[in-house]
């Protein structure tokens, strides 16, 4: 049932709860305390009242006419609300309620639970005189059902102002709170734009600073979905851009390379052909046309090699990443003496999945094609290493691959060529960065490349 609740509505609930609670606590009070204010008053005016009697009869011992002004004095005496004197034989009656006209007994009077809860008793008090040497008493009797009724009144009165002065609170504060929590509104409306796609929703920060920090936070979360759908969008398009360029240089590759070793193949089959139907055949003719053969097929798997080279690194599969590696540095290193490379590739690389590590070669490959064509370098390290990767990535892992080479660097206006433009496309894709950064000192190209999702 809680749950069904809107934040406005439990605010507001509990909010309502506590004034009751307290309004309730503060009436409690009273009505417990009720009890021993009726008994402590009860007392008091007993008290004063004996010791006022006391007073009276002293100045009366004299007086010609003490006795008719002494039942002058409990006469008047009788108007008191909250307690009674007459004389010893007299009937005890309260003349004073009687005198008062102001009084309203039934208006005020109390409900029977709370006479029950307070428990009035009348207290009487009989007080010997002595006037003109005539023995005599007074009665004092007590009255409490007024400080009964007046305590009630007290209650009810305070129970008025403060369910006024609450509803005051009340009414303030869910307003208070309400335009407090507007902006929550606006920001679930804005939220569902733009998970509709719509990235330039923005929220004009209002509310409290809370609120206007989540207006912040959600206006910068937009900007930089916008952003990356963007690039993801360029990503896409640079995508096909590359795959059209490589299917076009590999179209050209076997126009220009096989077309002619296959020319050459048909023609020296033709002419074996022509010699074998001869009716003398010519063995060196044959021999010669032979071996021409097996040069074009020894180029076509040299050309086709390079081919497969380029669409798949040989043994990149069967032999792991560190073979593959080893292997392609070699290479570079037997086709160019003149310049000493150094690798550094981490034992604890481990395994990355087929796509990192498809990744990690061609950066690497990349990267010592062009340290060997343009740089002018005489020497290049090479270094692959395993790297925890930020928080959006966590528990993938990744590698970290750097080639650095002690060339002449990149000039100012240098742009990147497509190779590794096509890899910094690859590596985005994949998560990971490129950075290339040049100076006197050389070209160090650094790569992050991130597991495969399933390792």
């Amino acid at each position: 049932m809680w749950q069904k609740f809107s934040l406005r509505d439990r605010i507001n609930l509990l909010l309502a709860l506590v004034l009751a609670l307290g309004l309730a606590v503060n009436i409690t009070r009273l009505v417990l305390e009720a009890g021993p204010r009726v008994q402590a008053e009860d007392q008091s005016v007993i008290r004063l009242a004996r010791e006022f009697i006391d007073t009276i009869v002293a100045g009366l011992k004299e007086a010609p006419d003490a006795d008719v002004r002494l039942n002058q004095i409990v006469h008047d005496l009788n108007r008191l609300r909250h307690v009674s004197i007459t004389r010893q034989g007299e009937a005890v009656e309260r003349s004073g309620a009687a005198a008062n006209p102001d009084d309203n007994a039934d208006a005020r009077s109390p409900p029977a639970w709370f006479v029950t809860l307070v428990h009035p008793e009348k207290t009487t008090v009989n007080v010997p005189i002595s006037i003109q040497g005539k023995p005599g008493s007074l009665l004092i009797t007590s009255h409490p059902n007024d400080e009964v009724a007046e305590i009630w009144d007290g209650i009810i009165t305070q129970l008025q102002i403060g369910t006024v002065i609450a509803i005051v609170l009340f009414l303030i504060t869910t307003r208070v709170v309400s335009r407090a929590l507007a902006p929550i509104q606006t920001l679930s409306e804005a939220m569902t734009k733009i998970e509709a796609g719509s990235y330039d929703t923005r929220v004009k920060p209002d509310g409290p600073p809370e609120l206007v920090v989540i207006c912040d936070k959600l206006n910068h979360l937009a900007a930089t979905l916008g952003n990356a759908v963007d690039d993801k969008r360029r990503l896409a398009e640079r995508v096909v851009s590359l795959q059209d360029v490589e299917r076009k240089e590999i179209a050209r590759e076997l126009h220009d390379e096989f077309g002619p070793y296959l020319f050459a193949l048909r023609a020296h089959a033709s002419a074996l052909t022509r010699i074998a139907d001869a009716r003398d055949p010519n063995v060196e003719a044959t021999r010669k046309h032979g071996n021409a053969i097996l040069e074009q097929v020894n180029a076509l798997q040299q050309s086709n090699r390079r081919v497969l080279e380029k669409l798949r690194p040989v043994g990149l599969t069967e032999l792991g990443l560190r073979e593959a590696l080893g292997a392609l540095l070699r290479l570079w290193g037997e086709s160019h003496p003149e310049i000493a490379i150094e690798t550094a590739i981490s034992q604890s690389l481990g395994d990355a999945g087929e796509t990192a590590d498809l990744t990690i070669y061609r950066t690497i490959q990349e990267a010592l094609t062009n340290v060997f064509r343009h740089a002018g370098a005489t020497s290049v390290n090479v270094t692959v290493e395993p790297i925890e990767l930020s928080s959006g990535l966590t528990g993938r892992g990744g590698a970290l691959v750097r080639v650095r080479d002690n060339g002449g660097g990149l000039r100012p206006d240098h742009k990147l060529g497509l190779g590794l433009t096509g890899m910094r496309e690859r590596i985005l894709a994949l998560g990971g960065s490129l950075t290339i950064a040049s100076g006197d000192s050389g070209v160090t190209v650094e790569a992050v490349v991130p597991r495969d999702a399933r390792y």
